[in-house]
C-alpha cells in the first residue's frame, strides 16, 4: 500500500484525540454558504471511483503475470524488477504530491493522477518492449502514489466533521477494487478471448470513469469555506533530523517496510506460485483476491483492538505467526492447503493497517504523527524495493520456489522483531 497511506481511519482518530476537535465549516463573514449538497456527493462518489484504482494495476498484472513474460520474453529477474516499481514509485513520486497539491490544486493533481492510470494502463500491453511496459507502468503508478497521498487531504478539507466515516468509505472501496482486480482479470481475459493484452487494458475503463467526478475541481485551489489550509500539504517540509535520531521512528520504518516487502512479492508473485504448483490461472487469482479481501474487515478490527493496549507488541506476534505459518503451507503443499494459505496470508499482510496505527500512537501531536508518518513510510517503502526483485532473483536462478518461499518466511523475523519494537509505549518526542 505509499503513501495512501498516510491517513486512515484509526491514524485520523488517534491525531483527532491529540488536538481539538474540529468543528463543522462555517462560511466566512461575505463568503458563500459553503458548498453544496450536491457537490459534497459528487466528491464523495469521486473518491470512491478513485479508491477503486489504486491497487488494479498492480494485481492484474500478477494474475497475468506469466502470460506477460511469455508475451514480452522476460526473465526471472526481469519479472522481480516489475514487481519493484510499485514501492519504488510510490517512495519517488508520493514525496511530489504535496508541492504539486499548492500549485495546482488538490482536485487537479487527483484528476491528473486518474487520467495518468488511465493512459499507463491503455498503453503498456500493446508498446510490445519490457522497458516500454516498465514505463507505462510506472506513468500509472505515479498517478496511484501522488492520489494516494491527496486522497486524506480532501478528505479533510471537504469532510472535516466526517473524517473518520468518509477515510473508512475509501479505505474499503480500495481494499475491494484490489480484490476484484485479482478475482475478475483472468475471468474477464478468458471472456474476452484470451489475450493477456485485452485482460490488462480492460481496467483502463474504470480510471477513465474515475476522471469526470474530478474535472469539477481541476481550478479549485483554496481551502475550503471556513477552513485552513490542509496541513498534510506542509507538514511533509518539516525539517527530518530531528525524528531521524528516534529509535522508535526507525523501528516503525523497518517494519512499515517490511510489511510492504510481503506486500508487494504475494500481489507480485503468488498466482504465479500457486500456478507452478498445478492451480489453474483463475484460482490463483481468486486466491489472491481472498489473500486481499482480509484486509477489510481486519482493517477496522486490528486497529481498535491496538489502540486500547499500550503495546501492540503480541499483536505483531500473531499476525507474524500466521505469516510463518501461511509461507510454511506454500513450501509443503502449495496446492493442497491452497486456501488456507491464502487466509493466513491475509491475516499476516493486515500488518499495514497496525503499522499506520501505531504511527498515529507514537507521536503526541498531530503535526508529530505526520511528520513520523512521512519518515517511517518513504524510509519504508524504500526499503521494501528490493524483496520482490530479489524473489525473481532467486526463482530465475534455483528454477524453484524453495529459496525465495524460504527468504519470504526468514523475512518475517525482523519483521516481528521491529515490530515489537515499534509497539512499545513511548513516543518519538521523548527520544528526539
Amino acid at each position: 500500500m505509499p503513501d495512501d497511506e498516510t491517513q486512515t481511519p484509526t491514524l485520523n482518530r488517534e491525531a483527532t484525540e491529540r488536538t481539538p476537535h474540529t468543528p463543522r465549516a462555517q462560511p466566512l463573514p461575505g463568503a458563500a454558504e459553503g458548498p453544496s449538497p450536491w457537490l459534497l456527493r459528487l466528491i464523495a462518489v469521486g473518491l470512491v471511483l478513485a479508491a477503486l484504482n489504486l491497487r488494479p494495476a498492480i494485481t492484474s498484472l500478477g494474475a497475468l503475470l506469466e502470460e506477460v513474460r511469455e508475451g514480452l520474453h522476460m526473465s526471472g529477474s526481469v519479472a522481480g524488477v516489475l514487481t519493484s516499481v510499485p514501492p519504488l514509485c510510490f517512495a519517488v513520486f508520493g514525496v511530489m504530491a504535496p508541492r504539486l497539491a499548492r500549485r495546482f490544486g488538490a482536485g487537479a493533481v487527483v484528476c491528473a493522477g486518474m487520467a495518468a492510470i488511465a493512459v499507463g494502463l491503455v498503453v503498456r500491453p500493446y508498446i510490445g518492449s519490457t522497458a516500454g511496459f516498465l514505463a507505462a507502468s510506472a506513468l500509472a503508478l505515479m498517478g496511484i502514489a501522488v492520489s494516494n497521498i491527496l486522497m486524506p487531504v480532501i478528505v479533510k478539507r471537504w469532510f472535516p466533521d466526517r473524517v473518520g466515516t468518509m477515510t473508512g468509505l475509501y479505505s474499503m472501496a480500495l481494499a475491494l477494487g484490489t480484490a476484484l482486480a485479482a478475482a475478475l482479470t483472468v475471468p474477464v481475459t478468458g471472456a474476452l478471448g484470451g489475450n493477456w493484452q485485452t485482460g490488462l487494458v480492460v481496467w483502463a475503463v474504470l480510471a477513465a470513469v474515475a476522471v469526470l467526478p474530478w474535472i469539477v475541481l481541476v481550478r479549485d485551489r483554496t481551502p475550503a469555506p471556513g477552513q485552513p489550509a490542509p496541513v498534510a500539504a506542509n507538514a511533509t517540509e518539516a525539517p527530518a533530523l530531528k525524528i531521524a535520531r528516534s529509535r522508535t521512528a526507525w523501528a516503525l520504518a523497518c517494519f512499515f517496510g517490511l510489511q510492504a516487502t510481503a506486500a508487494y512479492i504475494t500481489m507480485g508473485w503468488m498466482p504465479q506460485i500457486f500456478r507452478d504448483a498445478g492451480v489453474s490461472a483463475g484460482t490463483a487469482g481468486l486466491l489472491l483476491a481472498v489473500t486481499m479481501a482480509m484486509g477489510v474487515p481486519l482493517a477496522f478490527v486490528i486497529p481498535r483492538v491496538a489502540s486500547r493496549l499500550k503495546n501492540q507488541g503480541p499483536i505483531v506476534v500473531v499476525l507474524g505467526l500466521c505469516g510463518l505459518i501461511g509461507y510454511s503451507g506454500l513450501y509443503l503443499a502449495p496446492a493442497a492447503g491452497a486456501w488456507a494459505w491464502a487466509l493466513l496470508l491475509g491475516v499476516a499482510n493486515c500488518a499495514f493497517p497496525l503499522a499506520l496505527t501505531m504511527i498515529g500512537m507514537r507521536a503526541r501531536s498531530g503535526a508529530g504523527v505526520v511528520r513520523l508518518s512521512a519518515f517511517a513510510q518513504s524510509t519504508g517503502y524504500l526499503l521494501s524495493i528490493p524483496g520482490p526483485l530479489l524473489v525473481g532473483v532467486l526463482y530465475q536462478h534455483s528454477g524453484g520456489w524453495g529459496l525465495p518461499i524460504a527468504l519470504m518466511a526468514g523475512l518475517m523475523i525482523p519483521q516481528m522483531v521491529a515490530g515489537i519494537l515499534a509497539g512499545r509505549d513511548r513516543t518519538i518526542e521523548d527520544e528526539s
